[in-house]
């Protein structure tokens, strides 16, 4: 079974059925695959419900952790800012894509405009506004003190 034909198909269910963009991805750990899921930002009314975000929710509910470090991912197009953030923040060590960022704004999709954005090529719109506030780190210090925490 070729896994990265598994994510383009989990992609093409997606798009048939009208759920989002044409982006399938799927998790495997030990050769077998874990989780499965495709964009679902239309029908679920969500900027944040990219294929990539979906697969890791439903993996690591799956698996009953956050650290997905032993699994890879398989996605039908590179992934995008967020899903690459969310990808390193579930320490998934190895992604496997078909299609480049390039392909996905030449069908109309801005992941190549974020990478500028990040990459200082070009200037973000969004305002990002420091607000002081006397009680400001609080919830850090809470943090800091706790015995029990698990750091991820």
């Amino acid at each position: 079974m070729s896994f990265v034909n598994e994510a383009r198909k989990e992609a093409i269910k997606g798009v048939k059925k009208g759920q989002g963009g044409p982006f399938g991805a799927i998790i495997v750990r030990k050769d077998k695959i874990i989780a499965r899921a495709h964009n679902t930002v239309v029908s679920g009314h969500d900027p944040t419900a990219h294929a990539e975000i979906n697969v890791i929710r439903k993996a690591s509910k799956k698996l009953k952790t956050f650290n997905l470090s032993d699994c890879e991912l398989y996605s039908s197009c590179e992934p995008c800012p967020m899903c690459f953030s969310a990808i390193y923040w579930a320490r998934i060590k190895k992604v496997y894509y078909v299609a480049t960022r390039n392909d996905a704004a030449r069908a109309g999709f801005d992941d190549a405009n974020f990478y500028e954005i990040l990459n200082g090529k070009k200037k973000s719109t969004t305002k990002m506004i420091k607000v002081n506030d006397k009680k400001g780190l609080e919830e850090f210090h809470i943090w800091a003190k706790k015995q029990d925490k698990k750091l991820y």
